[in-house]
Order: C-alpha cells, then sequence, then structure tokens
C-alpha cells in the first residue's frame, strides 16, 4: 500500500492501536506507573514522565505529521520552547526574528539578563544572513511572524546558517505542516503552541517539538524526562480527537481568511491588512487607534481574546495583550503601533464574520 494521504493520518490517530478490544478511539492510560512483568524487563513502560501510552499514540502522530522522527508534546507552547533552549550550553547565541510572539520575547529576555543566553533580532531575510556568523548557535524563526505577518524564507535561512553551523529552530504555529513542513526545507527542529490550531478547541495547553535528528531527538527526549514538561493523558487524548478535524478545520479557516480580506480591504476604517495569502491568521491597522475600544465592544460574534487557531473567531489588542512584556519604543520600531488589532478567524459562516466586522468597524465614523 502507497503512503497514507496527511487526512487519511489525521482520520486515523489512534486507531487499531488496542488489539485486545478493538477501540477505534484509543483508550487514556491515567497510570503513572506500570509495573515490570520479571526483574529486568520492562513493557516499554515505566513511568509516566518518561512514557505514556495515549502520549505516545500523539507524540508519533505529530512526528509523522512533520515528516520527523521525534515527537515531544508539552504542557504549553512556551514550555516547548524552553525544552528547545534547553539542550544549548549556557551563554548560546541566538538570532531571533524581531517580530515575535511577546511570551517569547519576555523569556528570552529573562535569559539574557540572567546572562543564560544571548539573543540578537533581525527584521528580514538580509539582515539575518548579515547578522549570521561563527558565534551563532541557533536561529530561531517565526514564519508568518506575529502579528505582522512577516514570511521568512526557511530554505534561504538553513543555507546562510549551515554555513557557519548554526541549527534553525521554526516555530510553525500559524501554518501547521498541512500548509508548511520546515523540516523538509531543512530546518533541524520545528516547534508549535499546539494550544492553537492543532488542538483548535481552546479548551487544551499544549507545546510540541518535533525533529529528524536522531542526536537531537535523544537530547530533547533525555531533557523532556529529567525536567518533566509533561502533557496529561487527558490532554492528550483531546489532542488527539482534534487533530482528527485538523484538515477540515484550517480548510475553512483559510477559506474564511480570505474572503474576509477581501472585504476588509474595501473597508473605508481600515489603512492596512496584513494577511500573507495563507492560514487562518489577519492583521488590520485602523485609521483611528482611538475609536478601537468602541470597536471592540461592538463586535458580536467575534470574542475580544488572547489565542487564535480555535474554532471560534478571536480578535486580540498586540498592545496591550500578547505582545505588551515588548516594550514600548521596541514593539513600535519594527510596525507593532496602537492601531493594530490581530484576527484568528474560526469556522463560523463568512457572511455573518464580515458583517459583524462591518457593523463594529463602522462605529469608527
Amino acid at each position: 500500500m502507497t503512503e497514507e494521504h496527511i487526512d487519511t493520518l489525521l482520520a486515523q490517530i489512534g486507531n487499531h492501536f488496542d488489539q485486545q478490544t478493538g477501540a477505534i478511539s484509543a483508550p487514556i492510560y491515567l497510570s503513572t506507573t506500570y509495573a515490570h512483568p520479571k526483574l529486568g524487563e520492562s513493557t516499554g513502560f515505566d513511568y509516566t514522565r518518561t512514557k505514556n501510552p495515549t502520549r505516545d499514540i500523539l507524540e508519533r502522530a505529530l512526528a509523522k505529521l512533520e515528516d520527523g522522527t521525534h515527537g515531544i508534546v508539552t504542557s504549553s507552547g512556551m514550555a516547548a520552547i524552553q525544552l528547545v533552549l534547553g539542550i544549548f550550553p549556557q551563554g548560546s547565541t541566538f538570532l531571533v526574528g524581531r517580530d515575535i510572539y511577546g511570551g517569547s520575547f519576555r523569556y528570552f529576555d529573562f535569559l539574557a539578563q540572567q546572562g543564560t543566553a544571548n539573543f540578537r533580532y533581525f527584521n528580514n531575510d538580509a539582515e539575518l544572513a548579515a547578522l549570521l556568523d561563527e558565534t551563532v548557535d541557533a536561529v530561531f524563526l517565526e514564519t508568518p511572524t506575529n502579528p505582522l505577518m512577516n514570511i521568512f524564507d526557511i530554505e534561504a535561512a538553513v543555507h546562510q546558517a549551515k554555513k557557519v553551523g548554526a541549527l534553525v529552530i521554526v516555530d510553525n504555529t500559524f501554518l501547521t505542516p498541512l500548509r508548511q513542513k520546515p523540516l523538509n526545507l531543512g530546518a533541524d527542529i520545528v516547534l508549535h503552541s499546539g494550544t492553537k490550531f492543532l488542538a483548535g478547541h481552546n479548551d487544551i495547553l499544549a507545546g510540541v517539538v518535533v525533529t529528524k535528528n536522531d542526536q537531537l531527538g535523544e537530547k530533547l527526549l533525555w531533557l523532556a524526562n529529567t525536567t518533566g514538561p509533561t502533557l496529561s493523558p487527558f490532554d492528550s487524548w483531546l489532542f488527539i480527537r482534534s487533530l482528527k478535524t485538523l484538515s477540515l478545520r484550517v480548510d475553512r479557516q483559510e477559506k474564511n481568511a480570505q474572503a474576509i480580506v477581501a472585504q476588509l480591504k474595501k473597508n473605508a476604517y481600515i489603512k492596512d491588512v496584513l494577511y500573507p495569502g495563507i492560514g487562518g491568521m489577519i492583521s488590520i491597522r485602523v485609521k483611528d487607534s482611538t475609536k478601537i475600544a468602541d470597536f471592540l465592544g461592538a463586535l458580536k460574534i467575534f470574542s475580544f481574546a488572547e489565542s487564535l487557531g480555535g474554532v471560534e473567531s478571536l480578535v486580540t489588542y498586540p498592545t496591550t495583550q500578547t505582545h505588551h512584556d515588548i516594550p514600548q519604543e521596541v514593539r513600535e520600531s519594527y510596525g507593532l503601533t496602537p492601531d493594530l488589532l490581530r484576527l484568528a478567524i474560526g469556522i463560523e459562516d463568512p457572511t455573518d464574520l464580515i458583517a459583524d466586522l462591518e457593523q463594529a468597524l463602522a462605529v469608527m465614523a
């Protein structure tokens, strides 16, 4: 039989796992510890921090989705970033895209202040290439970026990084492996806030790390077992359930986003629409930032909330929410200005979403 298509892989996660009962929905293994048949023997499961049957199903599926060989799920997206940076020695230097999630910046800034690691920032592919030298240990990319939706050339970054022996880490949260596979473009490690599109229902907090480099994979597995950023069996099962509809959700979110972008570009109260042409995330700049509170208050379907990637449409104000920890002068220097709003598009009817945005924007008159 030929290799399964990705939609089949998603729908079949966990099926055929329980040979004894034939359960279609994989069981939730809540046990924290597992009996050994006898001295020196193991069932493959000893302690759930190290390995859990439910989590193992999920990690294998996520690794396969990203065309990797080692998958690790964590208790949050930030735990995934902490795990990845933890495999580097103290004093390592990272090149990071300037337009980045505020929580990531907060953590990187903390590490820099502690003297644990060094961080340099770049705005585009040319700046990245100019800053890369033998002192750099890894490049950290979000692409598209959050929230300005800039695209980086992963293959070009990999090509430049390999010249100086640096690794490339890609946060693939916004596009998922359905739209972008960084490992196939040469990246060494791909990570996700699994909370977002992968889980997709605003009810699970999770992170994902995948690699196809055996040496990196063993380091990551060792550190995950040692430090214990473990996703619970029940959340792992919820994650499996959610992944089964990933393709359907992402297709609908992207289709909705494209329809919304076409309408927003015609709206008199918007001066910029930032959309990379792919995915379900949009940012807009409004002409009158003093009316943002009125706009948010007028929304009826969109929820004013942090996060993204769920079935419900959300609007976020990065200045006071997701990116508040980035100093004002820094975020405004690269275009994250107080007139910017981020839209996370859900699976609702696009006509209703467009109508909601237009009636709320009308309060800016």
